[in-house]
């Protein structure tokens, strides 16, 4: 008889971008249910939650951290020095982690704490530079941050080796997982899903006098302010066509948007021969999370499935795209492509900064983008690096502000 002795294979390293946020959170909390495929060696956030944060590095073990905001420094050893003691340490048992501050502390925690797999889940465009840190250090990016691959296209695409961009989002997720049923060019066309928004049915008149609190009462998932004003505007849905376009080389003009309320099937791909493949599961992120963090292989356990010994329904309907223009709108952008995609999102962010002071309205948020698209001509070209990222966002920004203000 032959005796076979098998070695397991050491966890993964992770860092976590934007450990703080709903992305975050979840993150770690797949990698803290399976400590033997995952070892979190940093995280990084904005500072504005350092008790949260702190929490994080003493469950985690985590021996860097990074906090964007340079005057949370402080207060960070504070709340980790109080986590310490709420957790038992004895005086002087405890020692800090490396803190990282600065708008370029992510980047240098990237380059101090290498790490097999790198979660991007920062929100907006802010998530660029780190995005392009951590391709350059040849780690699997795990990309939750949307925007810096729509914002940075040509960019990232050139930066990236095959296969080491694994997309988190739900419905790229989906459709990674069901592209694996057919060869690129068996592809006929991609199909994203959208829950339709809290607003779901309403027409233009309708919304016209939608509150931040309206807005904000997602139906199916819990996410961040600007996440949530995007899903309900669908701008969101038309980011995420243009990430499907980049991410698995499809012409925008062969991705469709369907309205999908259940949020069950997160996406799926029609083949050249009629047939469809759909991804189902309870609409919960750690299963694409989990699945990110351990691609190419499904992490057991990640979530429950869904039950078929219980009645269900799943409908589909069409997009409204007179009372939801965004999806046509990045559709547009993103076959331009150059820094226009960089300025529809721009854009968009300082939209919804306004919306959410009360300083416009719902509708106008996708109203001003489309004034502001229609004024980029000087940026449909590519971008030669990130300063020209950089400075189409700022004029996006400058230019809704304009057109805000009643100019021109």
């Amino acid at each position: 008889m032959v005796t076979m002795t098998v070695t397991a294979s050491a966890p993964r390293t992770v860092l976590v971008l934007g450990s703080t946020g709903s992305i975050g959170t979840q993150a770690l909390d797949v990698t803290g249910r399976n400590p033997d495929r995952f070892r979190v060696v940093g995280l990084a956030a904005g500072g504005s939650d350092p008790r949260a944060l702190a929490a994080q590095v003493l469950e985690h073990e985590v021996e860097a951290v990074a906090v964007t905001r340079s005057t949370a420094v402080e207060d960070l050893q504070l709340a980790l020095y109080a986590e310490a003691q709420k957790r038992g340490y004895a005086r002087g048992e405890f020692r800090l982690p490396r803190i990282f501050a600065g708008p370029d502390a992510v980047e240098e925690l990237i380059d101090a704490a290498p790490a097999d797999v790198v979660l991007n889940g920062m929100p907006g465009s802010q998530g660029l530079g780190p995005t392009l840190r951590a391709l350059k250090t040849g780690a699997v990016l795990a990309l939750a941050n949307k925007e810096s691959l729509i914002a940075g296209g040509p960019l990232v695409k050139a930066a990236a080796r095959p296969g080491q961009i694994v997309p988190v989002d739900s419905e790229h997720s989906a459709l990674a997982q069901a592209l694996r049923g057919g060869r690129a060019e068996e592809v006929d066309r991609l199909v994203l899903t959208a829950s339709g928004g809290p607003f779901r049915g309403r027409t233009r008149e309708q919304m016209a006098n939608v509150t931040v609190e309206d807005a904000l009462a997602h139906p199916t998932w819990a996410m961040g302010q600007l996440v949530t004003i995007n899903s309900a505007t669908l701008v969101n849905k038309g980011l995420e066509l243009i990430e499907a376009h980049l991410l698995f080389d499809v012409p925008c003009e062969r991705i469709d948007v369907v309205v999908h309320p259940q949020s069950i099937v997160h996406s799926m791909v029609t083949f050249v021969d009629g047939s469809t493949l759909a991804q189902a599961s309870p609409p919960d992120m750690r299963l694409p999370i989990a699945l990110a963090l351990g691609w190419p292989d499904r992490v057991p356990g990640a979530v429950p499935p869904c039950r078929w010994d219980r009645a269900a329904s799943w409908t589909f309907e069409p997009v409204d795209t007179v009372a939801f223009p965004a999806v046509e709108l990045a559709r547009h952008v993103g076959s331009v492509g150059g820094c226009l995609p960089a300025v529809f999102n721009a854009a968009n962010e300082r939209l919804v900064a306004e919306f959410l002071a009360h300083n416009t309205s719902f509708t106008s948020i996708v109203d001003t983008v489309s004034q502001v698209v229609e004024a980029a001509d000087e940026w449909r070209r590519p971008p030669r690096d990130l300063a020209d990222v950089l400075a189409a966002e700022q004029w996006a920004r400058d230019r809704a502000a304009t057109i805000m203000s009643g100019g021109k």
